[in-house]
């Protein structure tokens, strides 16, 4: 009796990380390594900085839970190996990088620099800057020094975590990506330390180191502060906001009988619905939006009176009001959590659906709507941060560790968002386009087989690529490295050969 023999299978080297060429090319594009040096991070055990903290953003993308499943995808995965040239990263050396006293705060602004200089990623006059916080929830910590016990609006509950008061860059040319964020703490005692517009000044002032040209700040209602209006103002930023239900606008009129000029209370409300039924003939799809004329708010000034002494007078300055409808994020799906029994909440000037819009560039209203729009784009930023980036994913006790990981991730979005807006060139509707999902999973996050060869003394690397990265051959021209060409296969399968020392 002849017996079976078990099956002989190839031995097949597999990547999950088809796509790191193509983010590792675009890593260099932007000197990110160079930044790391010029921030004073170097290499840790005898590996190269950048080593490290590109194959963190790498792991950031994979969605690796943790610090040991980084180093893990590191040892297995063939292209990578490759990539790093054999080098061994261990979960000890990247622990011992991301844990190190290191002033990645100092990374962030050279990033920022460093976009500003280049032309596709620089802010030019009328570009957009969206404010926003959030939180990011640590389950597995409890009274830490740098955690707060906040609510959590989404899920209703109290949660130990940190809140996020971030900046993100909207151009017109199609590019968003995040600028720079700091982390706003719950003093024990009301009133003390810095609040989130303390946060956002200092952020928007580091931000006039490298930017010059007049931009527009849009945010939600909460940042609706007088004072941090004259900021913006002062500074030359636009601002773009939603009113409150008790925003106190006053409309001016002229007395028939006297021609003087009076400046007449009116709320936000009764502005809805003057001009609600203007809106609902628009049509019922698409946003519909009508501004309204000579309305003003009372915004204060420092003045000194006959005594000599300073006061705070208020004067009346003309405002846009916009009310528009079917904003994308009042859509149901995109509904606001507001605690409805929580006295503390500021409710939204809001009927039938339609809200008043209002910002300090009364001349050009449309425009001002047309940014506030641009704003739920941070919100947006928040979710694929959270759910494809792996934001909520640090549960490390050392703060440092926290800020290495924010800093990483900003990097990666950034990397992410310029490749979108890469291969969505010739696009002509937003259908057509490729997503933030499709970008990480199926290129920079997709199967691929590497084989090594030798032809004529030459040793070379063969990478065959799942055919779902055919439809980003645009990127691939572009962003592989010059010394080779990327072609596609009859069979759908692409190929690619490339020295091992590339």
């Amino acid at each position: 009796m002849k017996t079976l023999q078990r099956p002989r299978f190839r031995d097949l080297f597999q990547g999950e990380c088809a796509g790191a060429p193509v983010l590792r090319k675009l890593w260099d594009h932007f000197d990110f390594s160079f930044l790391l040096t010029q921030a004073g991070i170097f290499k840790v055990r005898g590996v190269p900085t950048w080593m490290l903290s590109f194959l963190y953003v790498i792991g950031l993308i994979a969605q690796c839970s943790s610090v040991s499943k980084i180093a893990e995808l590191a040892g297995k995965d063939a292209l990578l190996n490759v990539m790093f040239r054999g080098i061994k990263i261990t979960q000890s050396t990247l622990s011992r990088f991301l844990t190190a006293s290191y002033n990645w705060s100092f990374f962030g602004q050279k990033r920022i620099e460093r976009l500003q200089g280049e032309q596709d990623t620089r802010l030019q006059e009328g570009d957009s800057i969206n404010l926003d916080d959030t939180q990011v929830v640590h389950p597995y910590g409890k009274k830490l020094s740098f955690l707060c016990w906040l609510y959590d609006h989404s899920l209703k509950i109290h949660v130990w975590g940190m809140n996020l008061v971030v900046l993100q860059a909207v151009l017109r040319n199609g590019i968003e990506y995040p600028l720079s964020y700091m982390i706003w703490r719950k003093p024990e005692v009301k009133g003390e330390g810095p609040t989130k517009y303390d946060l956002a000044r200092e952020m928007l002032l580091q931000l006039r180191k490298f930017v010059t040209c007049r931009l527009w700040v849009a945010m939600d209602r909460w940042y609706l502060c007088k004072d941090f209006f004259n900021f913006l103002t002062d500074n030359s930023f636009d601002w773009v906001t939603k009113a409150k239900r008790n925003t106190a606008l006053y409309r001016k009129e002229i007395e028939s009988w006297s021609g003087r000029e009076r400046y007449v209370p009116v709320s936000p409300l009764m502005i809805i619905k003057e001009l609600f039924f203007q809106l609902t003939s628009q049509g019922k799809s698409g946003i519909a939006s009508v501004s309204i004329p000579n309305i003003y708010i009372k915004m204060p000034y420092e003045t000194i009176n006959k005594k000599g002494r300073k006061v705070i007078k208020q004067r009346y300055t003309p405002i846009a009001a916009v009310v528009a409808i079917r904003l994308k994020e009042d859509q149901k799906e995109y509904e606001e959590k507001i605690i409805p029994d929580d006295p503390t909440t500021e409710q939204p000037a809001k009927y039938r659906g339609a809200y008043l819009i209002i910002s300090n560039r009364f001349d050009v209203p449309k425009e001002a709507l047309s940014v506030y729009v641009k704003r739920w784009r941070i919100e947006v930023f928040f979710r694929a941060a959270k759910q494809e980036l792996g934001m909520n994913n640090c549960h490390s006790i050392t703060e440092g560790h926290h800020h290495a990981h924010f800093e990483l991730l900003f990097a990666a979005e950034t990397l992410v968002s310029y490749a979108k807006w890469q291969a969505n060139q010739g696009k002509t509707s937003v259908e057509e386009g490729f997503t933030h999902g499709e970008m990480v999973h199926s290129l920079f996050h997709t199967r691929c087989e590497v084989r090594l060869k030798t032809k004529k003394g030459i040793q070379q690397v063969c990478v065959n690529f799942d055919t779902t990265v055919r439809k980003f051959a645009r990127l691939f021209n572009l962003f592989w490295p010059k010394e080779v060409r990327m072609f596609f296969g009859i069979s759908f399968t692409a190929s690619q050969t490339f020295p091992l020392c590339a």
